[in-house]
């Protein structure tokens, strides 16, 4: 029971991080009809720009509240400006073109962003500093670092805010009336563009601050690993029923239980043979298995194509 619980923790908290990274696409796809296949590598950004601040930062000696304030702003505002100009330039053009042209566009704008990246930072992986020093709490057999507890309830909390905000909010009226049909949208008063690139800028900013968990939960990053997040997530947002903002939430938290908990007992099973190192496999059975016998996910609905 222990270990179950162990392992159930461990889900959850880096399940939290796939949710985020998975609301950002759920978003995009449920207003465009568009997979962002470039989001996961967004997100990457996000995360090394974090870290060079927080590098810089540490350098000088300041408190490391501060230091992480700084660096998560830092991350925000430079996926903000990529994602909302990467709408501007690469998709926005395409919106009315067949449906192929806006994915290939995706993979290719992924692909830029990537080896950008390489040159920027470099194909070395990069040390996160020690700003925060983990310290253990024990409860009941079960061990979280407090570094844990707070990259889940930040998580939550956003996942949170930005339920109520596309609930309760008039942009997020305007976002679901766009969803639903945006040439009605238009004729009611709603600027769809705007509308558009609001949704672009949103995911872009939580997709900022779960690169930056990344690092944090981590300690390294490198310049492909938004490769393997973005399609995690994407597996994550198929789970809950992409489109669906509550679904993809559920999604990234059941995908990160599913992987902890085969991750331990299998590699138990099989004597480490397949345990962590293998841990990607199960992520994707689960995407195939959904695909399979359940391609609208645990709280999607099966609609026709807009017309």
């Amino acid at each position: 029971m222990d270990i179950f619980l162990q392992q159930l923790v461990n889900g959850l908290v880096l399940g939290s991080i796939y949710a985020l990274v998975a609301l950002g696409y759920t978003m995009v796809y449920g207003i465009l009809g568009l997979i962002n296949f470039a989001h996961g590598d967004i997100c990457m950004i996000g995360a090394l720009t974090a870290l060079t601040v927080a590098q810089a930062l540490a350098a000088m000696g300041l408190p490391p509240p501060l230091v992480l304030a700084l660096a998560a702003l830092a991350a925000v505002l430079v996926c903000v400006a990529l994602g909302v100009s990467i709408e501007r330039v690469a998709y926005r053009p395409l919106r009315r073109a067949p449906r192929l042209a806006p994915l290939i566009t995706a993979i290719g704008v992924s692909v830029l962003l990537q080896y950008s990246a390489a040159l920027v930072w470099g194909k070395q992986y990069l040390s996160m500093p020690e700003v925060v020093k983990p310290s253990a709490i024990v409860w009941g057999g079960v061990q979280l670092t407090d570094l844990q507890a707070f990259i889940f309830l930040l998580a939550c909390a956003l996942m949170g805010a930005l339920l109520w905000f596309i609930q309760s909010s008039r942009m997020g009226r305007a976002m679901r009336a766009t969803e639903q049909n945006p040439d009605v949208a238009g004729l009611m008063g709603v600027n769809v563009n705007h509308v558009i690139a609001f949704t672009f800028l949103l995911g872009s900013a939580v997709g900022a601050i779960a690169g930056m968990m990344v690092v944090l939960y981590y300690g390294v990053g490198h310049y492909f690993m938004g490769f393997m997040l973005g399609l995690k997530a994407f597996t994550a947002a198929v789970l809950g029923g992409i489109g669906n903002v509550a679904g993809a939430m559920l999604g990234g938290l059941l995908l990160g239980v599913v992987e902890s908990l085969a991750a331990g007992y299998i590699g138990d099973l099989t004597g480490g043979v397949l345990g962590s190192n293998y841990r990607d496999v199960f992520a994707f059975l689960v995407l195939i298995g959904v695909l399979v016998f359940r391609p609208s996910g645990i709280m999607g609905q099966h609609t026709g194509d807009r017309a």
